[in-house]
């Protein structure tokens, strides 16, 4: 198949990266840690407005490397990445880390303040999730860290440790990486379950995740496949186009009078007089009740319902919330005309990837076209994954 990106078979990379642990740092790594990327199936910037996502675990991961250091010195390097971050782990936090490394080293952090006792570590990182993507790199890095880091303590990896574990993953990204989280992507890392999504509903005080549910999909039962096409227009939380969103977001709850756009109804969102606090209001009501009918839909075996939610989903983000591109809006409209039931952008937009729920025997052909109609507008050409639901973060 045409640039099909595969996730690597997890016992290998740990394998290989033992060996370059042991290279890199001069000491065998005491564990390894795992966390899978996602893609968000819908439910797209409802998080932070208290609402429903369901978004699935890939089978594409990152693995984290970890021996434990007497000195309190934290080291961090990638065998994706040039460079070593190194510090004092009493100088980590807001503000003192740049780049990808803030990821990881801003978990250290964020358990500190939790109440974890963490000595330094070398930390060295491998990870098979695309960059920019869309598809939450970061917040894989971030729990793969905490995982791993929580093992070496003794610490609780029991579901309620697990979100636990979520709520330091977002700090780290939101307070020491400097990107604005919902906190849906460190969740379902944490907590999914193969073969389901996750139906996360954060309609809490204090925007963390609250009930929550494992969605059997049994796409292979229905002969359907999850395809994800990567723009490789990348996308960065921190480019402020994120942020606008959620502020925008919060002008028109207070505009409505609510303390969060859960609790806004269409009429309302309608009467608004501003139209563009109105499109974005729009999209989020919306799209909370768009992930309701797809959980009502998949339980059904409801897939032409599904398909024609993603497509509606997509059209929105594109025209109310404005935060899809031409390359997202091609790869969605050429997935549908080759036999996809609907395609949609998944995750903050700008850039990033879609996702296609696509009959099995027409991946190929949908791959195909997209590859076809990337060369014919002149953009550069896209890469393809396939979303089999996967498990949740845990030691390798």
């Amino acid at each position: 198949m045409t640039s099909l990106l595969e996730p690597g078979t997890t016992t290998d990379r740990a394998v290989r990266l033992r060996a370059e642990h042991r290279a890199r740092w001069g000491a065998d790594p005491a564990l390894v840690g795992r966390a899978p990327g996602r893609v968000n199936l819908i439910g797209e910037h409802t998080d932070y407005n208290g609402g429903l996502v369901l978004p699935v675990a890939l089978p594409h991961s990152t693995l984290v490397s970890l021996s434990p250091r007497d000195d309190g010195r934290v080291r961090v390097a990638s065998l994706q990445a040039e460079g070593v971050f190194e510090a004092q782990l009493d100088d980590v936090g807001p503000g003192t880390v740049d780049g990808w490394a803030a990821y990881a080293a801003g978990v250290l952090w964020a358990l500190d303040e939790q109440g974890v006792t963490v000595p330094g570590v070398d930390l060295l990182v491998d990870s098979t999730v695309p960059l920019g993507a869309g598809l939450s790199s970061s917040a894989a890095l971030e729990c793969a860290v905490a995982v791993a880091v929580t093992a070496l303590v003794g610490g609780d990896l029991s579901p309620a440790g697990r979100r636990r574990l979520a709520a330091a993953c977002v700090r780290a990204e939101s307070e020491v990486a400097g990107a604005p989280t919902g906190g849906m992507d460190q969740a379902v890392s944490l907590l999914a379950e193969p073969g389901a999504a996750l139906l996360l509903d954060f309609d809490t005080a204090d925007g963390s995740v609250g009930d929550l549910r494992h969605v059997e999909l049994g796409l292979e039962r229905a002969g359907l496949a999850l395809l994800v096409t990567d723009t490789r227009v990348s996308h960065a939380l921190v480019d402020g186009g994120y942020g606008d969103r959620r502020a925008e977001c919060g002008r028109a709850a207070e505009a409505l009078g609510v303390d969060s756009l859960r609790r806004a109804d269409l009429a309302g969102v309608e009467a608004l007089p501003d139209p563009l606090l109105r499109r974005r209001a729009r999209h989020v009501v919306g799209e909370v009740q768009r992930v309701s009918g797809v959980v009502e839909a998949v339980t059904a075996g409801d897939w032409g319902t599904v398909g024609r939610a993603f497509v509606a989903s997509h059209a929105s983000m594109r025209d109310d919330f404005e935060i899809s591109c031409a390359e997202l809006d091609l790869a969605v409209a050429t997935a549908v005309e080759a036999g996809a039931l609907g395609a949609r952008m998944t995750g903050g937009g700008f850039g990033g990837s879609s996702v296609a729920l696509v009959p099995a025997d027409r991946v190929e052909a949908v791959v195909a076209a997209v590859q076809r109609a990337f060369a014919d507008a002149g953009h550069r050409a896209p890469l393809h994954l396939m979303a089999t639901p996967s498990a949740a973060a845990d030691l390798v």
